[in-house]
């Protein structure tokens, strides 16, 4: 049996800088979360940057760690894409919160709830898939994996198409429904990256089966 971890060494470094990656990112839509669902303390971005900055010293690490190891289990290319797929979660929670805080006073009565909702599972599952690399011959259970995160994003893009159509009813002020519409944008993004980091991983997955 092919074995990853025997030449990733010891320590599986590439493994749990990739499954702090992920922990990273699933932590910048936890802080979403609790940024939608705070109805009395203002809003503010250090806990969107925190996240972040961290996702971004594990990819530096990563990129300084390939460099310095002779031989990775992972091809290297592959190890830099999904990188560099997570650090774009937490990047895209950022942008969100940027634009939310902007413009707070336009959507107070608004719930985001079902989209947080999904963001959540879909972080949940690229953890989950990401710390499945340890164990890749289970194939059956990266793709059962991989089919919820698609599901998850299947199920986004049906809700995003429900609050389109109440946003164009004409029911709306015109500068909530542009606020609105970039946030509801952006919240489709950040699950656009996971479903990205989850196409890296199934990638990595198929080439080693």
């Amino acid at each position: 049996m092919f074995s990853l971890q025997k030449l990733l060494g010891k320590e599986d470094k590439f493994f749990d800088l990739l499954e702090a990656s992920a922990e990273e990112a699933r932590s910048s839509v936890q802080a979403l979360v609790r940024i939608v669902k705070s109805s009395t303390a203002p809003p503010t971005l250090e806990e969107f940057v925190l996240p972040r900055r961290k996702e971004k010293r594990i990819a530096q690490e990563i990129s300084e760690q390939l460099v310095n190891t002779f031989i990775t289990g992972l091809e290297r290319e592959d190890i830099e894409a999904l990188s560099t797929a997570l650090y774009k979660i937490p990047k895209a929670t950022e942008k969100w919160a940027e634009h939310f805080i902007m413009g707070a006073q336009h959507v107070r009565e608004v719930d985001f709830t079902g989209q947080v909702g999904m963001l959540e599972q879909a972080t949940d599952t690229v953890l989950a898939m990401v710390r499945q690399l340890r164990r890749i011959q289970e194939l059956e259970k990266i793709k059962e994996l991989n089919d919820r995160l698609q599901y998850i994003e299947g199920e986004a893009d049906k809700l995003m198409l429900d609050l389109l159509r109440d946003l164009y009813s004409g029911r709306h002020d015109s500068l909530k429904v542009i606020v609105l519409k970039d946030l509801y944008e952006l919240l489709e993004r950040i699950i656009d990256r996971c479903r990205d980091a989850g196409n890296v991983i199934n990638h990595i997955v198929l080439k080693h089966s």
